[in-house]
Order: C-alpha cells, then structure tokens, then sequence
C-alpha cells in the first residue's frame, strides 16, 4: 500500500487565494500529440479538456503535466540537509522550483547527523502542511545514511555519520517527518538493510537501492524484499569497478526495478542514458534533477554539506576531494529535452518520465496525467532548437509562476 496524502478541496481552495491568480482555463498543444487544446478548470480540478481548431496552433505553446522531482537535495541557496533550515527557505526553495515548471518535489535529506536529520524532518513536516508550498510537498526522501562507506560508492556524502541499517533509528526518523517519508534509499548489503527494506514496504514506503557497492545476490535479496527504484542509476558508483561483478548489471537486469536517471550532460553520457532506456523502457525511467542549493548560483568554490565543492560555468559541480560529482544544478526540466535529444523518445514519453511514471510509482493519484478530475497541475512551455523553457506554471489551478 502507498503512501496517500489527500487533501479536502476546501484547504486547497484556500490555499490558491494565497498563491496567486485562480485560473479558470489554460490552452496550448497537447503534449500528448501536439494538438491545440483548451484545459478547463474547476476548483483546482481539471474538469474537462476541449480540442480547439488546428488554426490556433501556431499562436500556442505546450501544456503538460507540472513536472514532479523525486529528489531535490536542496535549490535557491537552501539546503534541505542545512543547518538553520526554516519555512522561510523551505518557502523560497519552493517557489523557485515553481518557475521551473516542478509542482511536486520530495525534498530530500541525505547521510547527517541522528540529530540533524531529525530537526529538520520536523520543520519539513511543518512545510508540507502549510497552505501554499505544502501542495508541492506530499512527502519526503531520505537518502542515507544507510548507504556504502566505500570511496566512490558513497559519492559525496560524508563517511563520518554513514552507519548500518537500523529499524528503530529509521522509524525515529519516520516519526519526526509525521510519517511522510515516501522514499528511502539504502544500500542492500549493510548489515540490517534487509529488515529495514521489509519494514519500509510494509508501512507503504518506497525503497530504492543507491550508492551501493552490493552484488548480485544481495541486489536479489533487496528486491525480493521489496525494493523497486535505482537511485540515479550510473552515479553513486565507483570510478573504477569489475567489468563483471558490479552493482550495475543485475539492477539493470531486473525488470522489477525502476530506474531514477540525472540526465543533465553531466551526470550520464548519452549513451548510457540510451542503453538505460532501452533496458528499462519510457514506462519505467524516472527522470530526476538530485538538485543542490547550489542550483541558480553562478560558477565557483562553495562550502556545502561541510565539504568544498566546485562548480563550472556549464553548471558541473564535483567533490574534488574524491574526484566524484556532488549533485547537481539544473532542474528536471533540462533532462527532459536531454532525453528527447539522446534517445529520439517522443515528447510524450519524455513528459512521462518526468510526470505520470513518478505519480503512478508513488501513488499520487491526483496529479500526473492531464486528464478530468486530476488536480489542475500545468507546465506551460516553448521547445525551440530543443531547449526547454517554462512560460507558466499552474499549481491546484492557481498561477503560481509566469515568464511574462
């Protein structure tokens, strides 16, 4: 069973007076198949989708679902994992995800302290119940600190607070997020990751398997525990592994898992990104950004997660201490026309992977799909020599971002 968040149509009607102007009809070309359509909206709810003459299409730009973002470290200077984290930066943090078309994020704690991740599970709780941002926020992503101590494996998350697996820990943490811990990355061969695999999937959690040196057999053993996502695929991985043995094979092999992809130029080359998409197929790719608070910033050395990091002006920000890559800067958006440019998908299946797959795998029933009786969450966007960029962002039928 998954994790629901419902939300009564009277608080959202409420929240959208706060956040901007209540939108009664958005047009623009269906994603789906670039016909003009017209989107009619009812109390945050699309109501019903009318096929407009071919003539205007020409004057119109897409429309598709808000993009949702499974892993957001942090954006706008705010890190989810920070010390002083507050509203206020959750806030912020979250408006600048609406100029880039996400209307759902899980904002996403890595390895830290036992203290650390607990206060801020607690005020992230508190953000997902206000009015406004909390509509973005149905839960959260905890991302360690069950994960490898090995170099490489561990990318850049800090060695001193990773540890073993640990039920009662995990549910401390469960606790202090008000129970909205939708997702838990681990890795599978940590003494105790299969009791808290169990666990996590028995209280209606996600588990994906990430930043895992584990072979073959552990990587059965999880997934027949219920684990069902590869956390960004190709990356939280050694720089040099065995050509045989190594934790890429058998979770690209098993049809059971889903695999996060980082499709920013950075992360992946391109022709890892095809031969992932072959494998696992546009149903079952989950595209991600895994953004920092660096994201929007302008190239240098920053200090973040008690770390140096760099980043280059082409938006690359690596961990020069492990020569391995500490996150990254651009929004999800950018691996969508990425993946179109790498794999010739179609813009449905690209749209896709950035919306309906996650909404389905996380049974977020309202959103995703741009269908009567979904909540009204839209991206309005031009494609041009195959660069996206966001004109409009609709959240629950309110305008909550404009280019204009």
């Amino acid at each position: 069973m998954k994790r629901l968040i419902i939300i009564g149509t009277f608080i959202i009607h409420s929240a959208l007076l706060a956040m901007g102007d209540i939108v009664q009809s958005v047009e623009g070309l269906f994603y789906l198949d670039q016909s003009p359509i017209r989107i009619e909206i009812d109390d945050g709810v699309i109501s019903r989708i009318v096929r407009l003459p071919e003539s205007q299409k020409d004057h119109l730009d897409y429309i598709a679902p808000g993009f949702i973002d499974i892993q957001i470290n942090g954006y706008a200077s705010i890190d989810f994992s920070g010390e002083n984290l507050s509203l206020e930066n959750i806030r912020q943090a979250t408006r600048a995800l609406w100029e880039n078309g996400v209307t759902t994020f899980f904002p996403t704690i890595i390895t830290n302290s036992h203290e650390r991740i607990k206060a801020n599970f607690v005020i992230l709780a508190k953000a997902a119940l206000e009015e406004d941002i909390g509509l973005s926020i149905p839960g959260f992503h905890l991302e360690g600190p069950y994960i490898s101590s090995e170099d490489g494996f561990r990318g850049a998350h800090l060695k001193e607070f990773v540890r073993q697996a640990d039920v009662a820990q995990f549910l401390e943490y469960d606790a202090a997020a008000d129970g909205k811990i939708l997702l838990l990355t681990l890795a599978p061969e940590l003494e105790g990751a299969i009791d808290l695999i169990e666990a996590a999937v028995s209280r209606g959690m996600v588990v994906a398997i990430g930043h895992t040196a584990a072979n073959a057999e552990q990587i059965k053993r999880a997934v027949d525990a219920g684990a069902s996502i590869s956390t960004h695929l190709g990356n939280g991985c050694a720089n040099m592994i065995h050509r045989h043995d190594n934790p890429l094979w058998p979770q690209l092999s098993d049809d059971r898992l889903s695999p996060s992809l980082i499709v920013d130029g950075h992360h992946l080359r391109p022709e890892e990104v095809r031969t992932f998409y072959k494998v696992k197929g546009a149903e079952r790719v989950l595209l991600i950004s895994d953004a920092l608070d660096l994201a929007g910033l302008p190239p240098g050395e920053y200090l973040a997660g008690g770390k140096k990091v760099v980043m280059t002006p082409d938006g690359l920000i690596k961990y020069p201490e492990q020569n391995v890559l500490a996150g990254a800067s651009l929004p999800i958006g950018h691996g969508v026309q990425n993946i179109m440019a790498w794999t010739h998908c179609s813009l449905a299946d690209a749209i896709h992977m950035a919306t309906r797959n996650q909404a389905r795998h996380f049974g977020l029933d309202d959103r995703g799909e741009l269908r009567p009786g979904k909540r009204a969450d839209l991206v309005v966007f031009s494609l041009q020599d195959g660069k996206l960029k966001v004109m409009r962002t609709i959240l629950a039928g309110a305008e909550v971002f404009s280019a204009d």
